[in-house]
């Protein structure tokens, strides 16, 4: 597929401190793609001089093969936005913010449409001041929509909304993707990226530092594995903790959990400590590293290093 969004090398400072730090990614078009990242890694600041809210210092940036730093104007005419909050005059209605910015775009969604497909139709003249949070980020996503866009980018689109509201987003975005719509998203939640993203960038203090599928990135990550073991009568804590590749055990419940980098030699060592001890086995259960666990490692190990040095872990991941 081709990319509908590049983003190569982007770097942009504020008051000596480098906000986004040589960021590189790819969006295929009709693709949902995640920027995962804690707060203040970057991914507000990659998302505005993308859509041309900010000067980026350096880098390149296309959409749908347009050069967003020559043409901005152009790029604004094929993206919608929503960003994290929506500031409105607190008379205007639904209906007439639809038709205001409909009228800055040369290809515009009737009012109606939108707020039907908003469910926003009742609420289409009453003032912008008496909508509810929820209402408001469907006006927003609404707003996003009335260029008829070929990318919709969303910036924490669901910080700060009810269950039910963040539920019907996520239908929402499922919809886009099946309508060939381009969506480009920023999150903190690893649920919501992992549920709505064909693929996530993780990006840490201004860097991308893994690029992939959810299940690519667990894949590729040495984050290690999780065993939890019950044993009948208990095995002795020291004895498992001088088996292959036992790190971090702790008591659950009736039995022991631990992590290792080596399962099948873990496992085998257990093997042999139950029969030694003549214990019975009465549960085992080995987890694969989660997509917590890669992002947990990841920004971990950039919060930890010095100066410019990209964390093993990172170069491992991007690989």
């Amino acid at each position: 597929m081709p990319a509908q969004v590049i983003v190569r090398d982007l770097w942009k400072r504020y008051d000596g401190i480098d906000a986004v730090r040589g960021a590189s990614f790819e969006v295929a078009a009709g693709e949902v793609f995640g920027l995962l990242g804690p707060n203040g890694a970057g991914k507000t600041t990659t998302l505005e001089c993308l859509v041309g809210l900010r000067e980026p210092d350096r880098g390149t940036l296309e959409v749908g093969g347009v050069d967003a730093r020559l043409h901005p104007a152009e790029v604004k005419q094929r993206v919608g936005v929503a960003l994290q909050s929506t500031a409105l005059p607190d008379q205007i209605t639904p209906r007439e913010a639809l038709r205001l910015f409909g009228s800055f775009y040369r290809q515009r969604v009737e009012p109606a449409l939108l707020l039907e497909r908003f469910a926003l139709t009742e609420k289409a003249d009453a003032r912008f001041d008496s909508l509810s949070g929820g209402q408001r980020q469907r006006l927003a996503l609404a707003l996003a929509f009335v260029n008829d866009p070929t990318l919709i980018v969303l910036d924490e689109p669901t910080t700060g909304l009810d269950p039910q509201t963040r539920r019907d987003l996520h239908l929402e975005i499922a919809r886009m993707k099946r309508e060939g719509c381009t969506v480009l998203l920023s999150t903190h939640q690893l649920a919501e990226a992992e549920s709505l993203c064909d693929r996530i960038a993780i990006i840490d203090r201004g860097r991308v530092v893994a690029t992939g599928t959810p299940q690519e990135l667990i894949a590729r990550s040495s984050a290690l594995q999780s065993v939890s073991v019950t044993a009948n009568p208990p095995l002795a804590r020291e004895k498992l903790a001088r088996l292959p590749g036992v790190r971090d055990l702790e008591d659950e419940g009736a039995g022991v959990r631990f992590r290792t980098a080596d399962a099948t030699a873990t496992l085998a060592g257990l093997s042999r400590l139950l029969a030694e001890e003549r214990a019975e086995l009465v549960e085992l259960r080995v987890s694969k590293a989660s997509l917590e666990d890669v992002f947990l490692r990841l920004t971990r190990d950039g919060a930890a290093q010095d100066g410019d040095d990209v964390s093993k872990e990172a170069k491992e991941a991007k690989r």
